[in-house]
Formats: structure tokens, C-alpha cells, sequence
């Protein structure tokens, strides 16, 4: 016999959970029954794929091997079926796309927003998550695009330049420093009191890069790991930020001071994974996407 999609699908359920018992629930099947498929797959292929005598079944080198074709196949099977019920009229269908975090509050809204004018009938599902997470995602394909930064890419995805953002010290209207013309040399940052994204964000490992850099110690009152906290903090207590110019512009109340030496810009990039289908719903947003970024510039 031939191996079966359902064997594929029941060699990497055994191998996610680690256990017979635990896989054939989620499959909602028979353990026994469970057991006898993977061994028909096993005298299939004709090699041994599980090794069931530890306390956990686990897959040996050769399982190990086809479990990665298996994947593939199901992924490229996937792509397929969007393939065949892909409308190119745009009148129905479905996006997952991820940003990372500081893109919620100021690059999310419109480009979204945007797109769901033009295109009601698509569907999008829409998540925010670190960078690593966007790119391990797209190549396994739980996402369609990903909006993230340039820099080193996992091998099989391509990023598309979108627009350069910039940071600054930024502060709200009970901040002594607010009306104070720019540029603020960073070595000035060493005596004011700081509210900062914590170290989860890639932006937070930006700013101490580059402080860190030039020997500026910073004194920080106030970690936050959401943007909106971060912001309503900063609108409302006399403590200042670092962020991108564009959360500034589009929060009324806060106000960026540049800084010299600037940090460093950044390069946002539409994330997609190589070589694969592309949905008319992700070419669509795609589109829209780099034409917002060059009315920016």
C-alpha cells in the first residue's frame, strides 16, 4: 500500500505530543486504531519511524526525516486548496497577517482599515508577535505577510523595503522638557527619569544599543510591555519616551525632541515566504502596502 494523507497527518500528531494516548484524542480516533495506521505507514515506507521504548515515543533519524517531507506536503496541500477557492475579484477571502509590536500603534490601523474598505469581503486575522515568531510562521505557513524589520532573515523569506522609521525622545505635556528646541544631546538622558518598553521589544534593544554606545546610563522609572500603557503613562506623568516619530504624530499629546547622535533608523519590510502561493487577498494588501509606504515619502 501507498501511504495515506491521514497517515502523514497521524505520524505528526504522534511525534507533536510524544504520545499515542494524548495524539489519537486530538485526532479523535481509537488509540488502537491510531497504533495500527502508523504501522502500516512504517511497513509503507519501509522503515521503522517511531521508537516507542522510552517513556516517550519520539522519532528516530529516519522518522525525523519524513516527518519534515510530511510537513511539506501538507503545507503545499493547504496551499493548494486556498489556490483553488482563491477569488481574484477580491469579493471573498481570507489574510493572516502579524506585525510586530509598535506597529499596532500607528502602521496597523490605517493600512487595515484601508484594505477592509476596498476589500469587505475578505476576512483578515490579524496578530502581533515578535519578529523570530513572524518569520518561523510565514515558513511554516500559519501567515501570508508579516510586517517587520530588514536586517538577517531566516533562509526562504523575502522582505520588501517598505519605509524608514525614525526615533526620538518624546514627552507629554507635563514634561519639563516639553516646547525645548531639539536636538537634545543623548548624554542629557543620564539625569531625566525614563518610561521605556521593556526588554521584550526589539525597539528596547534599539534604544540600549545605542545609548550604550555612547556611555549614556539611563535612569529608568518605568518599564511598560504594552505600547497604549506606555503612552497614556507618558501623556498624563512628567517622565519621557523613546518610540518611533509616528506613535508621537498620531498620539495628540505626546510631542518628539530629536537627538543627537539620532539612533540609528530602521527599515520596515512586508515579510512573505519565498517561492509559494500567494493568495489574490495577500497580493491585494501587498499592493496597497508599499503604495501607502511611498505616499510617506
Amino acid at each position: 500500500m501507498k501511504p495515506e494523507l491521514r497517515h502523514l497527518r497521524y505520524l505528526l500528531a504522534v511525534a507533536e505530543h510524544a504520545n499515542f494516548t494524548r495524539a489519537a484524542e486530538e485526532l479523535r480516533i481509537a488509540q488502537p486504531t491510531l497504533s495500527q495506521q502508523i504501522k502500516q505507514l512504517e511497513k509503507a515506507v519501509g522503515v521503522q519511524l517511531l521508537d516507542r521504548t522510552g517513556r516517550t515515543v519520539r522519532l528516530t533519524d529516519a522518522g525525523s526525516t519524513y516527518a519534515d517531507y510530511a510537513r511539506r506536503a501538507l503545507r503545499n496541500l493547504a496551499a493548494g486548496e486556498r489556490a483553488v477557492l482563491d477569488v481574484q475579484d477580491l469579493s471573498r477571502g481570507h489574510l493572516r497577517l502579524a506585525v510586530t509590536p509598535t506597529f499596532t500603534a500607528y502602521l496597523t490601523g490605517p493600512l487595515v482599515a484601508g484594505f477592509y474598505t476596498r476589500h469587505p469581503g475578505i476576512t483578515l486575522d490579524v496578530r502581533e508577535m515578535t519578529q523570530d515568531r513572524i518569520e518561523a510562521d510565514l515558513l511554516a505557513d500559519r501567515l501570508d505577510l508579516g510586517i517587520a524589520f530588514s536586517g538577517s532573515h531566516l533562509p526562504g523569506i523575502e522582505a520588501t523595503a517598505l519605509f524608514t522609521e525614525a526615533l526620538s525622545l518624546v514627552v507629554g505635556p507635563h514634561h519639563p522638557d516639553i516646547g525645548a528646541p531639539g536636538p537634545m544631546p543623548v548624554s542629557g538622558l543620564g539625569e531625566r527619569h525614563l518610561a521605556l518598553l521593556s526588554g521584550d521589544f526589539a525597539t528596547r534593544r534599539h534604544i540600549d544599543q545605542h545609548f550604550a554606545a555612547h556611555h549614556v546610563r539611563l535612569r529608568i522609572a518605568l518599564e511598560a510591555n504594552s505600547i497604549n500603557a506606555l503612552t497614556e503613562i507618558v501623556a498624563r506623568a512628567p517622565l519621557a519616551t523613546v518610540l518611533p516619530d509616528a506613535i508621537a504624530h498620531d498620539h495628540a499629546p505626546l510631542t518628539p525632541i530629536p537627538l543627537t547622535p539620532a539612533l540609528p533608523s530602521r527599515t520596515v519590510t512586508l515579510l512573505r515566504r519565498e517561492s509559494t502561493y500567494q493568495s489574490a487577498a495577500a497580493r491585494a494588501f501587498a499592493h496597497q502596502a508599499i503604495q501607502w509606504a511611498q505616499a510617506l515619502t
